[in-house]
């Protein structure tokens, strides 16, 4: 008979002396229905039935992570590693929880890392890789990871919806935390908030007595009173500094948060900018008979102290609506299937479109306006990507986003045709083209408007609005595969044979050598080989070993898997099992 292969068996149902692999498969069924405290319970029964089942550990981890129980989710992944330490599906698991785990994210690329080089042709872990890079930033790293991930399984929805993240530069909600440092990332929570707070508070104050000085002082003729207040606020704000400043326990790790958070940093320094630019402000204030020359200057503090902020948001919403390719995203997300992640996505990539798309047509109509009304003409030409990535992503879940897109297209007509009928109607020909300058100007208004409205609806329903900050990353549960397993008739076959040649690669080849074998309660192979095979086994650890029946010598046994040193003898954690039969006169019966 053909060579078949003997994966995962057990059977289903309600009986009432089951075994572990069967208390395992029930609690992966447990686990998809959303059932994670039942499925620890089944998890936990197979790992009392058989304490070598690796199986049982890994869904165990897995239940405790669903749970949100992070902490107690690594002891059960670390002993999968430590039954099979050459599976790939354990190392993987491993990773998974580690990556949570405040001060072990180097061991979680480690163990990914090993996971791609057991099972190079899988895909989960150039996922896992790739989901590493893209926490910390890494996007390029990220791309080419999710890249591999997709060239062993296009379909790949969790390789498809990230590697859209990583074509948007997205960065995770709290970008200011590297996830390698020791540091807990609650510390460096509590530090981003008391500086924002710090600088939020500092922004408004100063920026609102600015506002109140001037206006109490040039239409109150309250000057000397309105100029105490000010001084008043500015001292309030030391305590404000201080109290903040307390809450920042860890100061040596602020530098860094703002290379990981530029936006974080200039939050920082405007504020202390708009400060100093008040304290300035006041002082000019109260210096008697200032020269005339000192009014433009005068005049620019209070400026950047009551603009700066609305300036700074406005920067900020335009470097992020720029940042990355969402086109190609969009692709990668539509290729992504019915995956929901990557559909909410899509929606939020769409609106970054129709901003970037706005942001062009306001200043080319303004100058148009301003210059040559002729040039309103390449106004056509600015929402062909919008449109075009908007009907290849089939997105319908919003209708604001539909009428946005009606309204900028609208707008780009409109002015495109009131820039050809100002030609006509300079020589008195034609219709009057304010009209149409009207129409694009009121369209690029109310498209502004939908965004609003779309970001309203969001606030007031809790859900993800038309912004970047509403990406989210595919994050599904890994290490949850079933183990393989060794049937009864291959640990006989591999307890009693009388020949076993082991298979492996080195620089010149296959090579094969002799080697003594027994199977161990966890189901693994314990070979005993010659030295010229460690080492390169220790470069490529992927082996397969051969046996034949012992007895009546009818068929092979094939099991390809994991090779790993440990002590005197190469441990082989199995990742496929092959049985065939030799050609005989017994396949006539």
């Amino acid at each position: 008979m053909d060579p078949v292969g003997t994966d995962e068996s057990g059977r289903k149902g309600n009986i009432p002396d089951r075994s572990s692999r069967e208390w395992c498969d029930e609690a992966l069924t447990r686990l998809n229905a959303g059932r994670p405290e039942s499925a620890l319970d089944a998890a936990r029964r197979a790992a009392d039935l058989d304490p070598g089942a690796e199986w049982a550990y890994r869904l165990m981890s897995l239940a405790h992570e669903r749970l949100g129980r992070d902490a107690d989710a690594v002891p059960p992944a670390e002993r999968a590693v430590e039954l099979a330490r050459g599976s790939w599906q354990a190392r993987l698991r491993l990773a998974a929880i580690l990556r949570r785990t405040p001060g072990r994210w180097r061991e979680a690329v480690e163990h990914a890392e090993l996971a791609r080089r057991f099972a190079p042709e899988e895909a989960d872990p150039e996922v896992m890789l790739g989901d590493l890079a893209l926490l910390r930033g890494d996007h390029a790293g990220a791309e080419s990871a999710y890249r591999a991930a997709l060239a062993a399984d296009p379909g790949h929805p969790q390789a498809g919806a990230n590697l859209a993240l990583a074509l948007l530069r997205w960065e995770r909600r709290r970008p200011h935390h590297d996830p390698a440092w020791p540091v807990d990332p609650r510390d460096t929570g509590r530090a981003r908030r008391a500086l924002e707070v710090w600088s939020r508070q500092s922004r408004l104050l100063v920026a609102v007595t600015t506002v109140a000085v001037a206006v109490s002082a040039l239409f109150f003729d309250w000057g000397v009173q309105a100029q105490v207040g000010g001084f008043a606020v500015l001292i309030l704000l030391a305590p404000l500094a201080v109290r903040q400043a307390r809450r920042v326990r860890v100061w040596s790790y602020v530098p860094a948060m703002f290379v990981k958070d530029p936006w974080l940093g200039v939050a920082v320094v405007s504020a202390a900018v708009s400060v100093l630019a008040f304290s300035a402000w006041l002082l000019l204030g109260v210096m008697p008979a200032l020269p005339s020359s000192f009014d433009p200057v005068w005049a620019g503090l209070a400026g950047i102290v009551v603009l700066g902020w609305p300036a700074l948001a406005a920067v900020r919403a335009l470097a992020e609506a720029w940042r990355g390719r969402p086109l190609p995203a969009l692709e990668r997300s539509r290729l992504a299937g019915v995956d929901r992640t990557a559909r909410r996505n899509a929606g939020v990539t769409l609106w970054i479109v129709l901003i970037r798309t706005w942001s062009v047509l306001v200043p080319l109509v303004g100058g148009a306006l301003a210059v040559e009304p002729r040039a309103a003409v390449a106004a056509l030409a600015v929402p062909y990507p919008m449109v075009r990535g908007y009907l290849r992503a089939r997105y319908r879940d919003d209708s604001l986003l539909l009428a946005a897109t009606a309204l900028v297209v609208l707008s780009a007509v409109a002015c495109a045709a009131g820039g050809l009928l100002g030609t006509a109607w300079a020589g008195r020909i034609g219709p009057d083209p304010a009209w149409a300058w009207r129409i694009g100007i009121g369209a690029l208004g109310a498209a502004m408007a939908a965004f609003a409205a779309r970001a309203l609806r969001a606030w007031w329903r809790g859900g993800p609005g038309p912004w970047r900050a509403s990406l989210v990353m595919c994050d599904l549960p890994m290490g949850a595969a079933p183990s393989v397993a060794l049937p009864a008739e291959v640990r006989q076959t591999f307890s009693y044979a009388r020949s076993i040649v082991l298979s492996y690669g080195d620089d010149l080849g296959p090579r094969v050598v002799g080697a003594a074998a027994s199977v161990t309660s966890t189901g693994e192979l314990r070979l005993i080989a010659e030295t010229e095979a460690w080492e390169a086994i220790e470069a490529d650890p992927r082996v397969a070993v051969f046996a034949a029946d012992p007895l009546q010598r009818r068929f092979w046994v094939e099991v390809r898997g994991i090779a790993l040193a440990d002590s005197d003898v190469l441990r082989v954690t199995p990742k496929q099992v092959l049985v065939g039969e030799f050609p005989g006169r017994h396949q006539r019966r």
